[in-house]
């Protein structure tokens, strides 16, 4: 019985005050614009305020119903959208000029019709991305269109302020007679007062901002003005009426009476498809509402289990039931909830309770607008009209970017001046102006190194690692990420033009420049071209380029194919096709190799030997594969069969004083070389230390070890190429190991686990020292094994910088 007694009594007797003060807001709301609904200022709709607000009303409690219903905000409020009157009147205005004004009924009817038809397309629209779980794709709306939409209902709202509080038989046009009207001794206290109110309570609120302010401050003027017209004996209802302070009463015209309008047949249907894009237009700025009232909502209101979907079908199943019930669209409003259920409507009760007093509110709506002083819906009228304005143009104002205030600005005015519907069109087409013009700012280049720096991972002994440091500048590595579009590109072509230019050239020359996509998520078809014209910037400077990151099977790939990149000119000269990699350090290892390949030629000359050339290098018939590369099957390059072993590079490239270690019995040839630049013993001292050493043969494809192994030896490569693979949380990487290099030195030096597994790319001879021929040599030779010891760390320094840096050059 208790519980019973709860639910029936005490539960809604708490409801009562959020109820009261919902109904309260639902009544100001609908004197501000649902009283305005129709354009008041023409003949024919100058009687259907009262439909007006009703419509308000039914659209009040069908949103009321829904949300209440099944929202996750239980005590959420649902109203007309304010926004839709400017729409209305553009709409009703379209229809007047194609159904002209001789027959009024079949002008109201079609209008009403549209209005109508507006709010099911906005439902359908809403319940297809709701279904579609397509929620997040409203949140890629440009939030300035919404704004500058919003500033320009606001100076729609003021303009109609004027209108309907100095009772202007039109719109405010800028005319004399309009003028004259307006500022003449009978209409100025009838705008001018409402105004100074409206003003008065916007700096009131700046102070001293309540929820119970606003409806006390509209009792007040209203209480104020009956208390003062009332002490006048000479001032009658009916004076007040004629003269513009208070609304014409609906003569005997009953709550349902916009139903009447509903009259098919009279309906001009032609009219109603050319109001379309408006209701399309208002469809679109509606569904910019949902992503920023709900989050704001559920984040005030500490909702967690917000969904953008349901919120989505909540808002398409209430505007597709308004309309078909004959009323206009709505939405889930912000203050209103939030003002409902901190005041004790968090639940559904007090949403159903709130429905059906709206529901009483809308049979006694007719009588109630025949007492409305037109002050009050002025002073609300020009206050919405103000705090929009001022949100959307005065609130921004230094806090974006002034592209984007200039966006806001723009699309404000020309709504609330001139058009809605070329207001969103504009704003649109600016929107997508500002984003080319700040993308076009931001550069694409995310980093940009010289081969002194950015080094592939072939593990190449210290003479020609000295080389490559010195003439590494002449290798160029720009990295780009993001979009690449005929705004962003601007930037790359531009530091390409830099790099060549006469004095920069001149200053800082490149043999090779290698663009690299890896972090690229798309190109369009002026970006692509671009590339084209890079590459022969770049060839009329001798400037070989490179694209390193991206496959001809990628989109990528396939966009730059098909402006013909890879394609050498038919005009003479010729200008060669850039050469692709599909990664970045398998560029830099063909740039390497061909900078190597001059130094060797330079040397043979030097030694009296004759230079040998390169050999030819093969020309793909078709493009399906990845070009080989004209670095390919040079010296130095661990990757194809035609490539010298590294030992006889090391040994082109070693001082006049090798020669005599070739007559020297290996390992102590090769020990001597992978060490030369990194120790000043001889090869005295360092022959004590080569019976330590165990000559091995791998096969190819064969393990020497895996990661995390104990380490089984120090190994010095006399032939062949090894392959080390590291494998990472951040990704894998690997390292080429050439003849007359060393391997696994820090893991056995430090006696730690195997940081990487290392396989034989090919064929390889290599020579072991074991950990038990350490002990050995440390107990025979101390001071030999000491100087082993410095050696390896050298090598493990230098390969730790080198492993670093490319793993910072390819994560910039």
């Amino acid at each position: 019985m208790k519980l019973i007694a709860r639910k029936a009594v005490v539960e809604p007797l708490f409801t009562l005050p959020a109820v009261f003060l919902g109904v309260l807001l639902n009544l100001l709301d609908a004197l501000s614009y649902g009283i305005i609904l129709f354009p008041l200022g023409e003949e024919v709709f100058k009687d259907m305020g009262p439909d007006g607000v009703s419509m308000f009303y039914v659209s009040c409690i069908i949103s009321q119903l829904v949300y209440s219903s099944g929202s996750i905000f239980r005590g959420g409020v649902g109203s007309e959208m304010i926004e839709v009157v400017p729409f209305f009147h553009k709409m009703t205005y379209l229809i007047m000029e194609q159904v002209g004004t001789e027959n009024p009924e079949a002008l109201r009817a079609t209008v009403i019709v549209s209005y109508a038809m507006s709010s099911i397309i906005t439902g359908m629209v809403f319940l297809g991305l709701g279904a579609a779980r397509l929620g997040t794709l409203v949140n890629f709306f440009p939030h300035s269109i919404l704004t500058g939409c919003i500033g320009g209902v606001g100076i729609f709202l003021f303009i109609t302020g004027i209108e309907v509080s100095a009772r202007l038989d039109g719109n405010l046009e800028p005319s004399m007679e309009v003028l004259q009207k307006l500022f003449s001794a009978d209409t100025v206290p009838l705008w001018i007062p409402p105004l100074f109110l409206a003003i008065l309570l916007l700096t009131v609120k700046h102070f001293y901002d309540r929820p119970w302010l606003v409806p006390a401050y509209y009792i007040g003027i209203t209480a104020i003005f009956y208390i003062v017209t009332t002490a006048i004996p000479s001032i009658s209802m009916d004076n007040l009426r004629s003269s513009g302070w208070v609304f014409e009463a609906p003569a005997g015209v009953p709550f349902y009476n916009f139903y009447s309008y509903y009259q098919f047949g009279l309906v001009d249907w032609g009219a109603v498809w050319m109001t379309i894009p408006s209701q399309l237009a208002l469809t679109f700025f509606g569904i910019l509402h949902v992503p920023i009232n709900v989050p704001n909502l559920a984040m005030v209101v500490q909702e967690d289990n917000v969904s953008i979907n349901r919120e989505l079908i909540m808002h398409g199943i209430s505007n597709t039931l308004s309309g078909a019930v004959g009323s206009i669209q709505n939405y889930l409003v912000f203050v209103n909830s939030v003002l409902f259920i901190n005041t004790g409507g968090d639940s559904r009760l007090a949403g159903y309770l709130l429905a059906a007093a709206t529901f009483g509110l809308w049979v006694a709506g007719p009588i109630v607008i025949g007492f409305v002083p037109v002050m009050v819906v002025g002073t609300l009228i020009y206050m919405l009209g103000i705090e929009l304005t001022l949100e959307a143009l005065v609130s921004t104002y230094g806090r974006l970017q002034k592209l984007e205030y200039i966006t806001i600005v723009i699309i404000a005015l020309v709504m609330g001046v001139y058009d809605f519907v070329v207001g969103i069109a504009i704003g649109i087409g600016l929107a997508c102006l500002v984003y080319v013009v700040q993308t076009s700012r931001k550069t694409v280049i995310r980093a940009e190194f010289s081969g002194a720096v950015a080094e592939s991972t072939v593990r190449r002994h210290p003479r020609q690692r000295n080389y490559l440091h010195k003439v590494g500048p002449q290798i160029r590595v720009v990295k780009l990420g993001g979009y690449l579009f005929f705004g962003s590109i601007v930037k790359v072509e531009k530091k390409v033009r830099e790099m060549v230019d006469a004095e920069a050239f001149a200053h800082s020359p490149i043999r090779y420049l290698v663009v690299e996509l890896t972090h690229v998520t798309g190109i369009d078809f002026s970006a692509a071209e671009a590339f084209a014209r890079m590459n022969r910037i770049l060839h009329r400077r001798e400037v070989k380029m490179a694209i390193a990151g991206v496959s001809f099977s990628s989109d990528i790939g396939r966009s730059l194919t098909m402006v013909g990149l890879f394609v050498p000119s038919a005009e003479e000269p010729i200008i060669p096709a850039p050469k692709v990699y599909e990664d970045l350090n398998g560029a830099l290892e063909a740039c390497e190799n061909e900078l190597l390949m001059v130094l060797t030629e330079k040397q043979q000359n030097a030694t009296g030997e004759p230079s040998k050339p390169a050999p030819p290098v093969p020309i793909p018939d078709h493009l399906s594969e990845l070009p080989v590369s004209p670095f390919d099957g040079i010296i130095g390059t661990p990757r194809h069969t035609q490539l010298h072993e590294a030992a006889s590079t090391a040994i082109s490239e070693s001082p006049p004083e090798a020669r005599k270690w070739q007559n020297l019995k290996q390992p102590l040839p090769l020990l001597l070389q992978a060490f030369q630049e990194l120790t000043t013993r001889d090869e005295a001292f360092w022959h004590r230390a080569t019976p330590y050493f165990t000559k091995r043969a791998f096969t190819q494809g064969q393990i020497l070890y895996n990661r995390g192994d104990r380490p089984d030896g120090f190994y010095l490569l006399q032939a062949g190429i090894l392959r080390a693979e590291y494998f990472l949380e951040q990704g894998t990487y690997h390292e080429s190991i050439v003849a007359g290099t060393t391997c696994g030195e820090l893991p056995f030096f430090s006696d730690t686990e195997r940081t990487s597994s290392v396989v034989a790319e090919r064929e390889c001879v290599a020579w072991l020292l074991t950990p038990e021929k350490w002990e050995e040599l440390q107990a025979a030779h101390a001071d030999v094994a000491t100087e082993l010891l410095k050696v390896g760390m050298k090598l493990s320094a230098e390969r730790m910088n080198a492993i670093t840096n490319y793993v910072l050059i390819t994560a910039s």
